[in-house]
């Protein structure tokens, strides 16, 4: 049922009593957006690092080396969230402060020891750490040896780093993501360019296996945690995703269809494996051999591999039937 707030009486004030007791509020940031120290305690390079640093990529030339430093000022930033009243805060661990190369060959300990002290000090002032296995920024050294999330190996890398980092913070760490917004990494990052690692040769097949391996490492390192640690650690799983809503342009029933179909190729994509162990059928009509396909075990994994969905949502669109041809893009 369509809602029209002009009918609807909006308060002028909102405060804390007017949200469940249950409700959390927080903050969130991603490793590559705040925590600089690009070169320190270990790290490796991020695809962002690489890209960042690559001429024309960014029109002024700016780059996270520094950023807002929160690797060195983790203690007054949790303090300023805790001044403010926020009750938790959502945080990325940067795969290659892990694992500098990304293999999982052997662990960073002063990488780990970082987002310990991260994680003390948010219990110290009463936040709940969300942590974000995954915000964009792989580690460069698997995506120049095997291809990134081109390559199905890189599941089984992911599966590594989220055990180390289960093993390591799940005792504190109550609330877990595995990627965010994965809709974004594979069409910006592989299919327009406009994201690490910059990708736009192969538009029309790139995006989606690159989706399709990210679906499986999500699948595999929620195995993991719920095989290994959820009945001990007594947390919770899930995914974060985006999408801009789309309304029909008219009540025409092609533009009807083309809005659902847009929903499709954004939170379809990635829910629909998770919840029902395969892509839309829209997606599958429309790019038939180009979309990869899930195994039977694959499929079984993905069902209902979340304990909680995230969702960022930016805008909506009123979206209209138009004439055009996969091989023009779908972005």
């Amino acid at each position: 049922m369509a809602t029209n707030f002009m009918d609807e009486e909006i308060p002028s004030v909102v405060s804390r009593k007017d949200f469940p007791p249950d409700f959390v509020f927080g903050v969130a940031t991603s490793a590559y957006q705040v925590e600089g120290a690009n070169n320190e305690g270990g790290r490796g390079d991020s695809i962002w690092d690489v890209f960042t640093h690559t001429k024309g990529k960014i029109i002024d030339g700016s780059n996270g080396d520094i950023a807002v430093d929160q690797y060195h000022l983790y203690k007054e930033d949790v303090e300023l969230m805790s001044k403010l009243g926020f009750g938790a805060y959502r945080f990325s661990v940067s795969w290659s402060r892990i694992f500098p190369d990304g293999f999982g060959t052997k662990a960073n300990e002063e990488g780990i020891t970082y987002y310990n002290n991260l994680i003390n000090a948010l219990l110290d002032k009463g936040m709940q750490p969300y942590l974000t296995l995954y915000h964009w920024d792989l580690p460069n050294h698997l995506q120049e040896s095997v291809g990134g999330w081109l390559s199905e190996k890189i599941v089984n890398n992911f599966a590594i780093y989220a055990e180390t980092c289960f093993a390591s913070f799940g005792d504190r760490v109550k609330h877990w993501i595995t990627l965010n917004e994965p809709l974004q990494s594979s069409v910006n990052g592989y299919g327009t360019g406009i994201f690490a690692p910059g990708r736009s040769e192969n538009s029309s097949t790139e995006p989606y296996l690159a989706g399709h391996n990210q679906l499986l490492a999500h699948a595999a390192a929620v195995s993991i945690y719920k095989q290994k640690f959820k009945a001990q650690q007594g947390g919770e799983i899930g995914i974060v995703v985006d999408c801009e809503w789309a309304e029909a342009f008219s009540d025409k029933n092609e533009d009807k269809i083309a809005s659902a179909t847009s929903i499709d190729f954004q939170l379809g994509w990635y829910l629909d494996p998770i919840y029902f162990g395969d892509y839309p059928e829209a997606m599958r009509e429309r790019l038939g051999d180009l979309l990869p396909k899930f195994s039977d075990e694959d499929r079984e994994l993905l069902r209902n591999s979340v304990d909680f969905l995230g969702v960022n949502h930016y805008t909506t669109r009123l979206i209209a039937y138009v004439t055009t041809s996969p091989e023009s893009g779908h972005f």
